[in-house]
């Protein structure tokens, strides 16, 4: 069986692959949404993603991936005692699922088989101490919506239905693709994402030649091809679980909380969300690079992402998002 496209052989994107590195140092600062054309790499970047990752330490059979025994929900069953490794998980939310797919339901067939009254975790259970990966994120029904907006929240699944009473943690970073053209975001779930990035098809002749030739050579030379890339997904792998035994020794200057809500004062950031994440992407920067403190120059590295989906709308600027947090970088942070 094949494993993913390598994440270190993806071609530019750099905004898109930085945002997922540092979701995987500091899953606290949110979900990555990632708009742009088809065909610009943004599934081929999940799909690495989970390949990258870190392993996690859970309790064998565990349905929601409990760290330890004493954790596990008492609805599981099939858990043993035995703690394990395995891989971060990356679950799919297809649009078009039901709401019953997602937090879970009553067990049907044991409930017609053997007369019992059991649950059926879904794919929030799967997803939990992991990544929930939507394509078409923009395309998904507002119920569903609804749904991820109250458990992103809480980071509780909670299911009361069927007479059932359950409740599990659903603690996820959350990952979204999709196409500005085919519809809007709703504002709600935009506000849950700590970054935004946006990509687009390479304009140079030989960044497209090389996009071509890397993707040939993993469909016709596959051993080849992991072989020389497998080792680079490894070493950056090593990198992130430094940064994240590094992550609580990286300082933060009170400077630094200036800047974080000067920045977001000059672009009119709703709430403080904003100033929040700003802080937590730079310390993870600030890590993943091995520096000892939080500077300048990590905030103007990750605030295009942090805050180009929190602008207010000003319909006398004609500058994209990314652009208006740009030029207030410059003019806040020179």
């Amino acid at each position: 069986m094949k494993q993913p496209f390598p994440f270190s052989a993806i071609v530019g994107q750099e905004a898109m692959k930085q945002a997922m590195i540092l979701t995987a140092v500091d899953p606290a600062i949110g979900g990555v949404l990632v708009f742009g054309d088809r065909g610009t790499g943004k599934s081929t970047a999940v799909r690495a993603l989970a390949a990258l990752l870190p392993e996690i330490e859970a309790v064998e059979g565990c349905p929601v991936n409990s760290p330890t025994p004493a954790q596990v929900p008492d609805w599981a069953q099939g858990a043993t005692d035995r703690i394990i490794t395995k891989p971060t998980p990356v679950v799919d939310l297809p649009l078009g699922v039901t709401e019953d797919r997602v937090v879970g339901a009553l067990d049907i067939e044991r409930a017609l088989t053997r007369g019992e009254k059991a649950f059926e975790p879904g794919l929030l259970a799967r997803a939990n101490r992991g990544y929930l990966y939507i394509d078409e994120v923009n395309l998904l029904e507002d119920h569903i919506v609804d749904l991820l907006l109250d458990v992103a929240q809480s980071g509780e699944n909670v299911v009361e239905r069927e007479g059932l009473s359950i409740r599990h943690p659903a603690r996820f970073v959350l990952v979204g693709s999709g196409n500005p053209e085919e519809g809007e975001l709703r504002p709600q779930l935009l506000d849950r994402f700590g970054f935004s990035v946006e990509v687009t098809s390479p304009r140079d002749v030989e960044t497209r030649v090389e996009v071509i030739r890397r993707r040939d050579a993993y469909d016709s030379a596959y051993g080849a091809f992991m072989e020389t890339w497998r080792p680079q997904d490894a070493s950056l792998r090593d990198r992130i679980l430094h940064a994240r035994a590094a992550l609580p020794q990286v300082k933060t200057p009170n400077t630094v909380l200036h800047d974080c809500a000067s920045l977001c004062i000059a672009i009119g950031s709703d709430g403080l969300r904003g100033e929040l994440t700003l802080l937590r992407a730079a310390r993870a920067l600030a890590a993943f690079e091995g520096d000892e403190a939080v500077g300048r120059i990590h905030l103007k590295a990750v605030a295009p992402m942090c805050l180009s989906h929190r602008l207010r709308r000003d319909p006398l600027d004609e500058a994209g998002s990314t652009t208006r947090v740009i030029r207030a970088v410059t003019e806040v942070l020179p």
